[in-house]
């Protein structure tokens, strides 16, 4: 069964930069839906140095065609040198929400 949908998960630093993604990703089509929760605490390692921020995590609700031009969204709008940006399958879902995704992704 081939994978038609997809979960992308991104984190940016504000909220505002949160918003920022939303409305751009949702309004160009690229999404159906992106929620937004956080503030969330990460703690990471970067350039040899442990870091600890606040960020606000989005999931992007998209077909996998449109994943291209997500990515390509989210790091034209996103203030980090390597943002995260991951794609997860979406194996199974009710029909009528997944049609609803391809209803509102061009």
């Amino acid at each position: 069964m081939p994978i038609e949908h997809v979960q992308v998960l991104t984190t940016v630093g504000s909220e505002q930069e949160a918003e920022l993604v939303a409305s751009s990703l949702v309004e160009a089509k690229l999404a159906a839906c992106v929620q937004i929760a956080g503030p969330v605490r990460s703690r990471y390692r970067w350039q040899g140095a442990i870091e600890e921020a606040s960020e606000w995590q989005c999931t992007v609700k998209t077909t996998t065609a449109a994943y291209p031009q997500v990515e390509a969204a989210i790091r034209s709008l996103h203030s980090y040198e390597e943002p995260e940006i991951i794609a997860t399958p979406i194996v199974a879902g009710s029909p009528g929400y997944l049609a609803w995704i391809d209803d509102n992704v061009e």
